[in-house]
């Protein structure tokens, strides 16, 4: 199957002129918001789009080697700071499942497997296999959590904008003509093994995790002494923005009234939930504001880490947060579903 097809060609122009459009009226995060914008809006007027396949995939991947290059010796002594406020998290999910399955079960009707795993803030595939295995509708999964990271990646850089001044235009880096050849193959290495190794050992998030291990180790070592040149970072929220907005390619206006609907809604309350979160942990002096915000923000894993890189927050202290709720979610989802499943 050849990677140029029609509905690849439309994608891309239309992400394109929304990267603009979003560049031009200096928006925050252009180039992760504008494509997203733009194939969501090009979604509900019909446009027949297709994903970047494995090459948005692919792209992802340099997102594990940023955060793995952050990994030094000095950040893993600061690792034990971390562990208060990673207690957290479980009653984080504990409290988020309590809400969201009633709120899908009996409020938007849909059947258990379906509200259970639109309810659970895991990664987005993940949820999408647990839920179709358990008899759950794919395509409303996937629109409901589709529109959970849209809305949150979305309202979240308004709020870093307007309450922290935070400058979302900013390059996430240095450019490439200024850094070592030498660095940018050694981190091409780690981002393509990495990934591969982890699809080999079936190891979920592979495309980010597995570079991320991997460049951990080679900076730990001090063989990789720099993060991901600014252009790559740039192009990576340029096919993440695509990956979001495209999921909506084929709506029906019974899904939009009732899916989307549903993930706007789940979306507004988790948003909710997560600043009582962020306040809690602000106000006992756990961690800074900013880090604390981002790592309680159930967006998707890739959309978060772009936003953390471009605002400059502690990336092991977000990515650890997001890593032991997504973890926790898959191992544990599968068994307490079966549990209510039970007579």
């Amino acid at each position: 199957m050849t990677f140029v097809t029609k509905g690849r060609v439309t994608t891309f122009a239309i992400a394109a002129l929304g990267a603009l459009l979003f560049t031009l009226m200096g928006l925050p995060l252009p180039l992760l918001l504008g494509p997203l914008a733009a194939c969501l809006v090009a979604a509900l007027a019909g446009a027949k789009m297709q994903d970047a396949g494995g090459l948005g995939t692919f792209m992802r991947t340099f997102l594990g080697v940023a955060v793995g290059s952050s990994i030094t010796p000095a950040t893993v002594q600061h690792l034990p700071d971390f562990a208060t406020s990673l207690l957290f998290v479980p009653v984080f999910i504990a409290l988020i499942g309590a809400i969201g399955y009633p709120l899908f079960r009996y409020g938007f009707g849909f059947n258990h497997p379906t509200a259970w795993y639109a309810a659970m803030p895991g990664g987005l595939q993940d949820m999408l296999i647990f839920g179709e295995e358990a008899g759950g509708d794919p395509r409303a999964l996937s629109l409901i959590h589709a529109t959970r990271v849209l809305v949150i990646v979305t309202v979240a850089p308004l709020i870093m904008v307007a309450y922290w001044g935070v400058d979302l235009t900013q390059a996430p880096g240095k450019p490439a003509s200024s850094m070592d050849p030498v660095q940018i193959a050694l981190m091409v290495f780690a981002c393509f093994s990495g990934w591969k190794l982890a699809e080999r050992v079936g190891l979920f998030g592979a495309s980010i995790l597995g570079p991320m291990i991997m460049t951990a180790a080679l900076s730990l070592t001090g063989i990789i002494t720099t993060r991901p040149p600014a252009e790559i970072i740039w192009a990576a929220q340029f096919f993440i923005g695509i990956a979001v907005g495209v999921k909506y390619t084929g709506i029906t206006w019974r899904e939009l009234r009732v899916d989307v609907g549903a993930g706007v809604v789940y979306a507004m309350i988790l948003a909710l939930i997560s600043l009582g979160f962020f306040e809690l942990i602000h106000l006992t002096g756990v961690a800074p504001a900013l880090d604390a915000f981002l790592a309680f923000l159930p967006g998707g894993q890739a959309e978060m880490v772009v936003i953390a890189i471009i605002a400059g927050a502690d990336l092991a202290y977000v990515v650890s947060h997001h890593l032991l709720r997504i973890i926790i979610v898959i191992l544990l989802a599968p068994i307490v579903s079966r549990l209510f499943q039970r007579p």
